[in-house]
Order: C-alpha cells, then sequence, then structure tokens
C-alpha cells in the first residue's frame, strides 16, 4: 500500500518517459501497488499542495484551475486540502462536471463547494490571490490547444502571479517540450510518476518554471512495465568517465587532434576549438588555417601548433590527417574555394571526426554517409541537414536529432536548449544543462574542440559528446556567478580546468 504522505525532489531521475507510455503503465501500477486510481490522485494532490506550502508558505487565496481530465482532479484535491487548513480557495473549472473521469469526479464529490468560492470567468477573480494551481491541461494533450482553453491560458499568462504547474504546464506538449499554439508560464512544475521527455527540451524552461518530481512510490515499478524512451544526464553523473592519470603519463598517451578551419577574417573559432581541446586534456594538439592567421592563433595560445596550407598544399594536410587520431573541421571554415578544396580532403579521411559550423553546411550542399564521425549541429545547421524548415526541427528535436543520426550514420548533437544526442542505432540522451549566457558567438567552436579532446582521449564516441556537452554546460553555470549577459565563451576554460580534474 502507498501512504498519502508527501514525498517529492528538486532532483531528478535519469530515465524519461513519453505521456502516453505514462498513462498506458498507469492502471498496471495502481494494481501493482495496490492501490486505487483515486488513491494516486489523492497522492498527487497532496505532492502538488505540499510544494505550494513550501515555495509559497505567506500564501491564503489559492485560485484552482482545473480541466476535464485527471489533472483538473488533481487540482480538485488541492483545493479541498487548502480548505480543510483553513485558507481561501476560489475554483475555476474548465468543462463540463458531467463527463469528468471517475477518479476526478470523485474528487469533485468529495470537495465542499461551500467553503470556496466559484468563478466562471477570470474576471470574477477576488484580487487577493497569492497563487495559482494549474490544473487545467495535462500530459496527454494532442493537437494545438482549444480556442477557449487558449484564451485562458493567456488570460492568466497577464495576471504576473505565481503559478504551480501539476505535471505540466498547460498548452506544453509533453513529448516535445513545444508550446501546443500557447502554454501557460509557470513558477514551478511537479510532475508525477515518470519525468516526461519534453519537459527537459525546446520551449520547456521558459514554461515550467522550477522543475519537482514526486514518483508517487512508483518510480520503479513503472521501469518493470515501460522501457524508459530515453535517459537524461548530468556532470554529477558523467564525470567518473575521466580516469584518474598515471604518474608516469606522457602527451603521447592522450591523443593527437587536428583542427581544420578559421578562413580570412574568422581565427578566433578555430583558436578558441583548438584551446579547448587542450582544456579537456588531449595531448597534443594542432590547427591549420590559413597563413594568415597564424601570428594570431599562435600569440593568443602558444601551447597549440599551428600550420598554415593554400589551396593545392594537398601532401600537408595529408600529413597532418595520417599523423592525427580526430579531426575536427568546421569552426571558422567558410565557404569559400579554399573552405571547399579543405572539407573535401578532411572529410576523406577515416579518422575519428568532429563537423561543426560550416562543415556541415558544406556537408548539406553534398550529403554522404560515412563512419567513426560526430555531427553537432544548431537547429539552423540541423533543418539544412535534413533539408526541412527551422520549426520541423523545433517542432520535433528528439525526431530530428534521430532522423540525421540515422541519414548521416554519426553521432547527432542537436544543440539548443536541452540538447539532445542521438545514435545511429537509436539511442537518445537529453541534455538540459547551462544557461542563457551561452548565447554568444565562439560556444559551439569551444564546445567542439571538447569533443575531439575528449574522443582523443579514447573515451567512447557517444559519451564522449555527452560529457563534453556537461562539461561545457557546468563551465557556463560557474561562469554566470559573474552575470549571464556578457560571457564569453573564452570565460569557460578556467572553469573547465577544474571540472575536467573531478578528484581534485
Amino acid at each position: 500500500m502507498i501512504r498519502i504522505t508527501p514525498d517529492y525532489s528538486a532532483t531528478l531521475p535519469y530515465s524519461l518517459w513519453t505521456a502516453d507510455q505514462v498513462k498506458r503503465a498507469e492502471p498496471k501500477l495502481a494494481a501493482q501497488a495496490q492501490v486505487s486510481l483515486y488513491q494516486l490522485m489523492l497522492l498527487a494532490g497532496t505532492n502538488g499542495f505540499a510544494l505550494l506550502r513550501q515555495r509559497w508558505p505567506q500564501a491564503q487565496h489559492l485560485l484552482i484551475i482545473a480541466g476535464g481530465g485527471n489533472n483538473g482532479g488533481d487540482a480538485l484535491v488541492i483545493a479541498k486540502l487548502a480548505i480543510e487548513v483553513g485558507m481561501q480557495v476560489s475554483l475555476l473549472v474548465h468543462g463540463d462536471v458531467s463527463r469528468f473521469p471517475a477518479e476526478a469526479a470523485q474528487a469533485w464529490q468529495e470537495l465542499s463547494l461551500q467553503q470556496l468560492t466559484q468563478i466562471n470567468t477570470l474576471s470574477e477573480a477576488p484580487k487577493d490571490i497569492d497563487v495559482v494551481v494549474d490544473g487545467l491541461l495535462g500530459a496527454g494533450l494532442k493537437g494545438h490547444v482549444r480556442d477557449d482553453a487558449a484564451q485562458l491560458i493567456n488570460e492568466l499568462n497577464l495576471l504576473e502571479l505565481p503559478i504551480l504547474a501539476l505535471d505540466i504546464p498547460s498548452g506544453l506538449s509533453a513529448d516535445t517540450g513545444q508550446a501546443l499554439g500557447c502554454a501557460l508560464k509557470c513558477d514551478a512544475t511537479i510532475t508525477f510518476i515518470g519525468v516526461k521527455q519534453g519537459l527537459l527540451t525546446a520551449q520547456a524552461a521558459n514554461y515550467c518554471g522550477k522543475l519537482y518530481y514526486s514518483s508517487l512510490g512508483l518510480d520503479s515499478v513503472l521501469q518493470e512495465h515501460e522501457p524508459k524512451s530515453c535517459q537524461r544526464s548530468d556532470y554529477s553523473k558523467l564525470r567518473g568517465l575521466l580516469p584518474k592519470r598515471s604518474r608516469t603519463a606522457h602527451k603521447g598517451m592522450f591523443g593527437r587532434v587536428a583542427l581544420f578551419g578559421g578562413d580570412l577574417g574568422t581565427p578566433g573559432a578555430i583558436r578558441m576549438a583548438g584551446e579547448a581541446c587542450q582544456r579537456v586534456g588531449a595531448g597534443l594538439v594542432t590547427v591549420i588555417s590559413q597563413p594568415e592567421n597564424l601570428p594570431i592563433i599562435l600569440s593568443g595560445r602558444p601551447e597549440l601548433m599551428a600550420r598554415g596550407v593554400h589551396i593545392d598544399d594537398e601532401a600537408i594536410v595529408t600529413q597532418f590527417l595520417q599523423a592525427t587520431d580526430v579531426h575536427v573541421l568546421g569552426p571558422g571554415l567558410g565557404q569559400s574555394q579554399w573552405s571547399h578544396w579543405l572539407f573535401n580532403h578532411v572529410i576523406a579521411s577515416d579518422a575519428l571526426l568532429v563537423l561543426d559550423a560550416d562543415g556541415l553546411n558544406l556537408l548539406a550542399k553534398s550529403p554522404l554517409e560515412r563512419r567513426n564521425w560526430v555531427l553537432t549541429p544548431h537547429p539552423g545547421e540541423a533543418s539544412r541537414l535534413l533539408g526541412c524548415s527551422v520549426a520541423d526541427i523545433e517542432d520535433d528535436r528528439f525526431s530530428a536529432a534521430l532522423e540525421i543520426a540515422s541519414k548521416y550514420q554519426a553521432v547527432t548533437l542537436l544543440k539548443g536548449a536541452g540538447s539532445i544526442v542521438a545514435s545511429p542505432s537509436g539511442e537518445v540522451r537529453v541534455l538540459n544543462v547551462g544557461n542563457p549566457g551561452m548565447a554568444s558567438g565562439g560556444m559551439g567552436d569551444v564546445l567542439s574542440g571538447m569533443i575531439a579532446g575528449l574522443l582523443a582521449q579514447h573515451l567512447p564516441m557517444f559519451e564522449s559528446v555527452c560529457l563534453a556537452v556537461c562539461l561545457h554546460g557546468q563551465a557556463a553555470d560557474c561562469a554566470a556567478k559573474d552575470g549571464e549577459r556578457g560571457m564569453l565563451a573564452s570565460d569557460l576554460f578556467a572553469h573547465i580546468r577544474v571540472l575536467v580534474n573531478p578528484e581534485n
């Protein structure tokens, strides 16, 4: 039996699920736990109310928004609990009570309507509301929000009141993280049973606020009935991939990396990628760029090796391709004649390759399959790789990442809020790390160098990408302590060095 006591946390589990998986498993989970679905609703409401009291301890007047599904039933449970402790409750029911599902109908019957204020529109709401509880639309929402619900959501967004979402902010897709026409901007969200994958990517961060999780005591049982759709990772989970170094280590043990890029006018990108490669621990790093760029590259980071190449310096390029273990192609590459020439030579090698920036744009013009490579597109580059719009990519980032991975047979990192890593075999990882300060030039170049530096140290490809993203985001969070606005990509370097030495 499950005890009806609060149990929630801001620490999220690593397994993620789709809305249909959780819905499909819920009756089986209740049966196995020997509880009714209504008892699960009571437990969800109890956890939601406990979180509300923790976050807003001074709140005295709640506005409960209850839709016509079991998400609305969870909200009705909170209304009942609030009345029991002497709080004022205003209730707006959006939907036909006579058509409530059984559990929500039971919650409605147990609610003492005499002790609350029922309203039909937000204009009737009292002026002293402290917190809004969102139980309007649940995780099962398919398609765009209907006009009547959309109007209510838009009106709620204008209230500028704290909002607690139950399971998911109304209007947000639980599977993709996209707003389905519109979505409610909440201050906190408590999700139940399983963390829905859409809560960690795309637009979700704009709507969820602080995310909390309550398993309702069913997390271990859920995994018995449904395979997870994917999983998330973070620095604390992956830092163990970085082995301690032998006291007799030398630079030859940690790989040789060659980075190709930096057309005229863009030496900074390839220089930062090179330094990032060094900062995660690669042994020897060489930058191959336009000859005019070498003074800037070497004066900025003299530990780098560098070589300038002109068109037709094929022997030099071949020498570095053969003498190094991992290649990076793209930072500052451009799309000039020189860029096309360099692209064609590097892409033909069968060594480990990280392809970024204009390397991806050139690939989109001449698609090919290859082995042993990593593609690192942002949504714009991803749209060109798949021949679709950016909106198509953002509508379902999971599907887009998997499609690129399959089409190009590459481990694919789809960058953005809630980055997604996908493999050709179908493995998917969500990495909801970092902060808005990373929206500045050079961040992607640094990340490409970090991926290559980890690959050079013989970490598996998929794990190298995931770890690099987590290190990158964690370093940005450290740098953001001085403020997000104005953060530079080079601000991450000092923090990266600390993070790749977790034993210190």
